[in-house]
């Protein structure tokens, strides 16, 4: 029986083009509402409560937590799901596939965390955010990428994909350890049975998609109560997934087709008309460099540089990595900038680490300023790359 053709990379398409502009679109309306008349109906909406109730048992939450523990748990599913699918079969199967963009994440998740605690060491509140600056946006960075069409190489988007969902990866681990609340050991035990179930449904490769629904559902209570952050359900449900195929399709890849559009054109511009609503009034350069911003913006723009491109020049010049095919080093350096914007989970991480209004506020201006800067920069560095080479070539 011939093999089943393994899925293509994923690379930029006119679904992250267009998800990065409703995205952005999404922002941009949160930030034009939070600064008119209607600001204060935007942020009643924001907190207007909402209750799921069964018998004795509830759940009462504003919408604003509805969104980022219930609907971001989709978001995490996918993510979930994209990083298996990458690790059994996609740019992260082989140490050689794998071994630049998990060297390049390292590094770009370590520095920026670094310059944040740097800028902010002695303020022990400030430094709970400390992981706010360390992912990268996928659906920015790709959406991005689809605007510059042909001047990144697919070679360089099969790395920004594999180096975010790292990222993403390593975000989900700091969250598990560092962002809890008071535990609830029965809620999380049941939380573990949850995912038990889970595992025993991917053992058995079922494929009805309703019986991952009903355990994951069971798991997303269990773990919203247990202090451990909700959304961590999701990634367990899309670990759970097979990928073993009948007729050439999977379950795996099926649910991931399924939510992409979802999440790329609803579930993350949801969430960012929800988080980036920030007013703007009163703010200047003197803001901005208060140090929870300005640890974000130089942590975001900077050390995502810094951090991703010396680490994927060491690894290349140690022969530990080989470098993209196509690609050349101005153009990795272009590809670490935009590695900068951190839109989704930094202010995801963000809604984690305070409460304050005012603090969460910083936060939302320095994520940003920070995510707009580098992609700007980017964006000019690939198109300046690009037209020299066309013009070196027609000469």
């Amino acid at each position: 029986m011939a093999k089943a053709p393994t899925a293509a990379p994923h690379i930029a398409d006119n679904t992250d083009l267009y998800g990065g502009i409703a995205l952005g679109v999404a922002a941009a309306a949160a930030l034009i509402i939070a600064n008119s008349p209607l600001g204060p109906e935007y942020h009643a909406l924001l907190h207007t409560t909402g209750e799921v109730r069964i018998g004795s048992i509830g759940l009462s939450k504003t919408l604003e937590h509805w969104i980022n523990d219930g609907l971001m748990a989709v978001f995490f599913l996918l993510v979930g799901l994209e990083i298996k699918r990458e690790a059994i079969e996609g740019a992260l199967a082989s140490p050689r596939k794998a071994a630049l963009p998990v060297i390049a994440a390292f590094g770009g998740f370590i520095t920026p965390a670094a310059i944040f605690s740097a800028v902010n060491w002695g303020d022990a509140e400030a430094l709970r955010g400390w992981a706010i600056p360390a992912a990268t946006d996928i659906a920015f960075a790709l959406g991005v990428c689809a605007m510059l069409g042909r001047r990144v190489p697919t070679s360089l988007k099969t790395f920004l994909l594999a180096l975010a969902i790292i990222d993403d990866l390593m975000a989900i681990i700091v969250i598990a350890i560092f962002y809890t609340a008071d535990l609830s050991v029965l809620a999380l035990a049941l939380g573990g049975l949850g995912v038990a179930a889970l595992v025993v449904l991917n053992l058995l490769d079922v494929r009805r998609p309703a019986f991952y629904l009903i355990a994951g559902l069971f798991t997303w209570v269990c773990v919203l109560k247990s202090g451990v952050h909700a959304t961590l359900a999701g990634v367990a449900v899309g670990f759970a997934m097979p990928l073993t195929r009948h007729d050439g399709h999977s379950l795996l890849e099926n649910t991931e087709h399924a939510l992409k559009s979802w999440v790329n054109f609803a579930i993350v511009p949801i969430f960012a008309f929800a988080n980036a609503g920030v007013s703007l009034h009163g703010l200047t350069l003197e803001k901005l460099a208060e140090p929870i911003p300005l640890g974000i913006i130089a942590g975001l723009f900077l050390g995502k540089q810094i951090g991703v491109f010396g680490a994927s020049l060491v690894a290349v010049r140690l022969g530990l990595a080989a470098m993209p095919d196509g690609a050349t080093m101005p153009k990795l350096y272009a590809m670490a900038i935009l590695t900068g914007i951190g839109f989704t989970m930094s202010l995801f991480i963000g809604t984690l680490a305070f409460d304050d209004e005012i603090v969460l506020a910083q936060v939302r201006v320095g994520v940003l300023s920070a995510s707009l800067l580098s992609g700007i920069v980017a964006a000019i560095m690939f198109s300046f790359i690009g037209k020299s080479k066309e013009t070196s070539v027609s000469r």
